[in-house]
């Protein structure tokens, strides 16, 4: 077995390792729903971050295995593909009945759960353990039949004073959640939003990316906002696990964040490049944007998924690339009424002088902060 290697250190954050391993296959197998090759880790980079460290006593350390050339068979992944055959002896739960009684549409499984379960994914559920290795995965893919409703949409607990078992936003500030493919414009609307956010109230911004800093680099670099109130978190592999059902690392790092930041009042996250079936949790993010773009088509609202359809904000990017890529900005706007209901849609262009839509988009962010925080919205700032 190889040496473990840390990735960064600092006070307060979790450390990252790849560990290679040799395994036999008589001394190390998988149970059937191990499907990956690799196991994913997390870990956040200050600009502190360092090459050379020495010990990290206290912290808590997360593993990316690597398996071998001699792993075997045992170690290939495997389909997990749910068949009518898989659960048609699987009693329908009481919530289901109760849908299934009242007829319509109420029957479709909310998001986060399927037909033959109660229990949504656990945000914080404990890392599987595998013949005695903690594989830190914490993260299973949940198969769902429907694409979810807007008015369905999970929501944070969002009650100011903690003794109503609510939010401490003195724990971790008003956290707002950009989702969507990769190439949509996550990052340029970030760098939209901190710098026209930044002179009106006290902003942070954490990225996340697989294996690099790039996004949180270009932010530092394009100066959106000083580099000790950007945070970069390395997710290790699926980007939706690290926003969804194993938030920990993101949660560490807006924590981190509201700890050393006076009076913080919106941390920013900005999720890996995902599908459409990626959302965040209500126990990570207290409000949500899903940013897709013209280029995938015009057919991309109307495919749905719960990023498309349970977000806060839909935010249609780079419409100025419309008519070069033949979508219709018409049939966007229709498909995407029809599969949001009430939930609005922002038609934005991110980068063209800091953003087409940028303002509606910011507005829709300090109504929903101001409610859930008691503050008043503050006035606009004429500098960036």
């Amino acid at each position: 077995m190889g040496d473990g290697k840390d990735e960064c250190s600092g006070d307060g954050h979790s450390h990252g390792h790849a560990h290679e391993h040799a395994h036999k296959k008589e001394d190390h197998k998988h149970d059937e729903n191990c499907d990956h090759d690799s196991h994913a880790h997390k870990h956040e980079h200050g600009d502190d971050c360092k090459e050379d460290h020495g010990k990290h006593d206290g912290h808590d350390h997360a593993h990316a295995h690597v398996h071998g050339d001699d792993c075997g068979d045992e170690c290939a992944p495997k389909a997990n593909v749910t068949s009518a055959d898989d659960v048609k002896d699987v009693e329908v739960p009481e919530w289901k009945k109760k849908a299934l009684a009242a007829g319509g549409d109420a029957a479709a499984a909310p998001f986060g759960m399927s037909w033959n379960t109660e229990e949504s994914v656990s945000a914080t559920e404990a890392s599987k353990k595998v013949d005695g290795h903690d594989h830190s995965h914490g993260h299973s893919h949940e198969h769902l039949d429907h694409p979810g409703k807007y008015e369905d949409r999970p929501t944070a607990n969002l009650h100011s004073s903690r003794t109503h078992g609510g939010r401490d936003w003195e724990e971790r500030a008003f956290t707002v959640g950009l989702g969507g493919p990769v190439g949509s414009g996550k990052t340029a609307l970030m760098l939209a939003l901190c710098m026209r956010l930044r002179n009106r109230m006290s902003v942070a911004a954490v990225t996340n990316d697989i294996f690099t800093r790039e996004d949180g680099e270009f932010l530092t670099r394009n100066k959106a906002l000083p580099k000790e109130r950007i945070l970069a978190v390395e997710t290790g592999g699926c980007p939706h696990a690290a926003i969804r059902e194993d938030i920990s690392a993101n949660l560490t790092a807006c924590e981190r964040l509201t700890a050393s930041i006076d009076d913080l009042d919106i941390v920013l996250l900005e999720s890996g490049g995902d599908n459409l079936a990626a959302n965040f949790s209500p126990e990570l993010a207290d409000f949500t944007l899903y940013v897709i773009d013209v280029s995938g088509g015009d057919k991309v609202p109307r495919k749905g998924g719960p990023g498309v359809t349970q977000s806060d904000v839909l935010v249609i990017n780079k419409t100025d690339l419309a008519e070069a890529v033949g979508a219709s900005l018409e049939v966007m706007d229709r498909d995407s009424k029809r599969m949001r209901g009430d939930g609005p849609t922002v038609f934005a262009q991110a980068r063209e002088n800091l953003g087409l839509g940028v303002n509606e988009i910011i507005d829709l962010i300090l109504k929903a902060w101001a409610q859930a925080t008691g503050r008043e919205i503050p006035p606009m700032s004429m500098e960036m």
